[in-house]
């Protein structure tokens, strides 16, 4: 376990990288991607356009030299952040045993953005690495105007130093939107927002409750160091060594895990979220996130499983950080539903939900 290296200040004039660890850019999406590089440039960034960007069936280039050009990216003192276009197919992970740890673990720390199939090596980069990385948009999201409350991953990114280090605050934008399709190249507002807000509840051993709210505390008021990402991507990598939670909570808990699905039903996402618990994930929680979805539920009628009960059944009768039920907060921004609120694998964050508040404060 490598100690927490947080990357410097991202500033205007600093190089940004662009390799596809996993999916490529073919030709439906080459006018999106063109406008995202240049909504970076317009903001004074140099973008550094690698070889893995085109489309070799599911990934954009054979595994060795993805992970190659991942790794020198990494490596490179001139550049200072690490942005995929976009996620995958779920394969990513395959770059694990080729990426040159011990170069990544000498180098000076570098940003790496995105979410999705990048998880894969996102979360092994912070638990494995040492290397701090933010989940959030991906390049082609980048040009997306961010909602009242939440804060663009650049703006994590440039966030400067104060007395006590650096701190973002984020709050329930209140929102849900959808992508535009890759046509629209331009698209910079989400289609179809419609309301949409942080849910508090608390799995008991048979159920979901709901916390009361007496009206004279914070229904939650909790801090943790942050870890998590896309549920279909860390169920695949946990038990590895590289996603070695107990050791990273060992020494950086309690923790505020976060999970979202992308597409797999409520049935698959119940068994990866045990598959996470059996591994030790939600066993110094302070609090769990989930990800609002547009995955499915499974079955029908009484046999059926919607997407919250699955998290429900998995994290019910769980002990905590605290020793307590692990409280779950459901609908956040994060994953595969728009708008994004960036998370820091590796910062502290205190998470706050009551009648009043719904903010998250991360720090580093």
């Amino acid at each position: 376990m490598s100690p927490l290296r947080f990357p410097a200040p991202l500033r205007p004039g600093d190089r940004i990288g662009v390799t596809a660890p996993s999916a490529g850019v073919g030709e439906g999406a080459r006018r999106r991607f063109e406008v995202a590089v240049s909504w970076l440039t317009a903001r004074g960034f140099e973008v550094v356009l690698g070889d893995c960007l085109g489309v070799d069936r599911w990934v954009s280039a054979p595994r060795r030299q993805r992970a190659a050009e991942f790794t020198a990216m990494l490596c490179d003192p001139q550049i200072r952040a690490v942005v995929p276009p976009w996620g995958g197919p779920g394969t990513a992970l395959d770059l694990l045993d080729e990426l040159d740890w011990d170069a990544i673990g000498a180098a000076e720390p570098t940003w790496v953005v995105g979410y999705s199939d990048c998880v894969a090596l996102m979360v092994p980069l912070t638990l494995y690495a040492g290397l701090p990385t933010l989940h959030g948009d991906n390049l082609m999201d980048t040009p997306y105007e961010v909602p009242a409350g939440l804060a663009h991953w650049t703006r994590l990114a440039t966030a400067e130093g104060g007395p006590g280090g650096r701190r973002i605050v984020q709050r329930d934008s209140g929102v849900q939107g959808f992508w535009a399709p890759l046509e629209d190249a331009h698209a910079h507002v989400w289609r179809g927002q419609r309301a949409a807000s942080w849910e508090l509840w608390r799995p008991s051993a048979t159920a979901g409750e709901r916390l009361p709210d007496d009206g004279t505390r914070p229904r939650l008021d909790v801090t943790g160091t942050l870890v998590g990402g896309c549920i279909e991507v860390l169920s695949a990598i946990a038990g590895t060594p590289y996603a070695d939670v107990r050791a990273f909570a060992r020494e950086h808990g309690p923790l505020v895990v976060y999970v979202e699905a992308a597409e797999a039903d409520a049935s698959t996402v119940c068994r990866q979220l045990h598959t996470l618990r059996l591994h030790g994930w939600f066993e110094q929680a302070a609090a769990v996130l989930v990800g609002r979805t547009l995955a499915p539920d499974s079955g029908s009628g009484t046999e059926g499983m919607t997407q919250r009960e699955a998290v429900l059944d998995a994290l019910a009768g769980v002990a905590g950080a605290d020793g307590g039920p692990v409280p779950v907060v459901f609908d956040v921004e994060i994953g595969h539903v728009p708008p994004h609120l960036p998370l820091l694998n590796g910062a502290r964050a205190r998470v706050q939900v009551d009648e009043m508040r719904h903010v998250i404060t991360q720090f580093w």
